[in-house]
């Protein structure tokens, strides 16, 4: 068609979206690598940021990989894609907890004080805005495909469901991964990233299509604040308030009893 003379064709889309979320690793990893370096003389400062870097790296892959949710074979590539990077992210991000859910349980615990616990929790939600305003950006150039339009959806609705149903899938969710992410740390870390990426890739595939399965707070916000805008009510409660109460409930019952064993 005439609108279209002149136009480059756009490269494919599963590369070019593959080498934009290494780049955002490779990107995190050197500033990682620089916090490491210069600030381990101001902890509360290299805290933040580790976790800042960290958590910016999962919002932002996170955001890309739901573009590509449409890419065929279906469900097949894009659960692939949430399994490989997952396990990317748990290779190149050890030691940080990129969730706050994850890190209410070692404030509860005792072992991280409530103002560093505090600091790393506004690092998440500072990192999942910062990533979502930097992808969008990277939309607005429309390099491929699935960025045309992206930035005109507004509130893209993961919650194809009930309310009340929706809060206990991400309230169960929530438990189940942190249970796990509990239980694994007697396992190699060379095995257990595989074994937490496929459990993740698992919660996907079973909830997915009815939530989005997220179970984390920073992650739901970078994904869909619009929709916290819109109603802020039900997705607060949905992908807020669940998966922290499905956290405290585990620390309430489980620890005290994983203490005593």
């Amino acid at each position: 068609p005439p609108a279209h003379r002149g136009r480059e064709p756009r490269p494919s889309l599963p590369c070019l979206s593959l080498l934009l979320m290494s780049g955002v690793v490779a990107a995190v990893g050197l500033c990682r690598r620089l916090a490491r370096r210069r600030l381990r003389s101001r902890p509360l400062l290299f805290a933040f940021l580790l976790e800042m870097f960290s958590t910016f790296q999962i919002c932002a892959c996170t955001n890309e990989l739901s573009l590509l949710g449409n890419v065929e074979p279906k469900p097949h590539t894009a659960l692939t894609l949430t399994y490989g990077f997952t396990v990317l992210h748990g290779l190149t991000l050890a030691g940080s907890a990129c969730n706050p859910c994850g890190t209410l349980q070692p404030m509860w615990g005792g072992g991280t004080s409530l103002a560093v616990g505090g600091l790393k929790i506004a690092a998440q939600f500072v990192a999942a805005l910062l990533a979502r305003v930097v992808m969008h950006f990277i939309w607005s150039l429309e390099m491929v495909e699935p960025h045309l339009g992206a930035l005109s959806q507004g509130c893209s609705s993961p919650m194809q469901t009930t309310e009340m149903q929706a809060f206990c899938i991400e309230l169960l969710f929530s438990v189940v991964f942190q249970l796990a992410v509990l239980r694994a740390e007697s396992v190699h870390p060379k095995y257990r990233v595989h074994l937490i990426a496929l459990l993740i890739t698992m919660l996907v595939y079973a909830g997915g299509n009815l939530t989005g399965a997220i179970f984390n707070p920073a992650l739901a916000f970078s994904l869909h604040a619009e929709c916290f805008y819109d109603k802020f009510l039900s997705y607060s409660l949905v992908y807020w308030i669940a998966p922290c109460l499905g956290n405290s409930c585990l620390c309430m019952f489980y620890l005290p009893w994983l203490s005593v064993s």
